[in-house]
């Protein structure tokens, strides 16, 4: 078998309706309804200017050579509208693994929902106004090689978080998570819940109607000792 050198054409996806659901939900609602995990490394981040608020997506999975992005250029070819590129890089963070030219491609020509990278890009001024959502670890001028190996559409971890083809990217400017897919239906109605109760909690927090006595209750739960007194060396 080729592993290691390998593409994949087809993902179990979900449902288009379950993808649209989470487009009005910030990461870190939908965090909170997965115990806050699954949130990728904040080194990871917006670098360009999203014309959305939330990028929400079908991850079509990259796994590069570190600095190498002909599979990149591959998954290019193979996504679309509603998908988002997801690239494991092994860490490297000595070579850009894309630039000007192929966000470009993505955004103009593809119409590819998002791009996420494990690792530096390069071009930064023009990408930093770009419209398309690209998070990556930061800029470089160094360039990639185009050689491979390489694989797409197979498991991945980025971020500290393991990535299967089809799962549900999720991005706002706060950073990213993954959604696995075959949870993604609970976690919607889990999520679209908790996002109106925080909306109430946020109001109250502005007119003064909070309520802070759980604080209270959880000291007296841990056995915090409160000493009326000062510290006293």
């Amino acid at each position: 078998m080729a592993i290691g050198n390998r593409v994949f054409l087809k993902r179990e996806l979900p449902s288009k309706e379950i993808v649209e659901g989470f487009k009005s939900i910030p990461t870190a609602n939908v965090c909170d309804c997965m115990n806050r995990v699954y949130a990728l490394n904040p080194e990871i981040r917006i670098m360009s200017s999203s014309k959305t608020d939330i990028m929400v997506g079908v991850a079509v999975t990259v796994k590069a050579r570190p600095g190498d992005n002909l599979f990149i250029h591959k998954a290019m070819e193979l996504a679309g509208e509603g998908d988002i590129i997801i690239v494991s890089n092994e860490g490297d963070r000595s070579r850009a693994l894309v630039g000007e030219i192929m966000v470009a491609y993505a955004q103009y020509t593809k119409k590819i929902s998002g791009l996420v990278f494990d690792g530096p890009i390069r071009d930064i001024d023009a990408i930093s106004k770009m419209e398309i959502p690209v998070y990556a670890t930061g800029h470089t001028p160094g360039g990639p090689f185009k050689e491979g190996p390489g694989e797409i559409n197979v498991p991945i971890a980025i971020g500290g978080v393991p990535v299967n083809p089809g799962d549900i990217i999720l991005g706002d400017k706060d950073g990213l998570i993954v959604i696995p897919k075959n949870d993604a239906q609970k976690l919607l109605e889990e999520a679209i819940k908790l996002s109106a109760s925080d909306s109430a909690k946020v109001e109250a927090a502005k007119n003064g109607t909070a309520n802070k006595q759980w604080v209270e209750d959880t000291l007296i739960k841990k056995n915090c000792e409160i000493v009326e007194d000062y510290y006293r060396v």
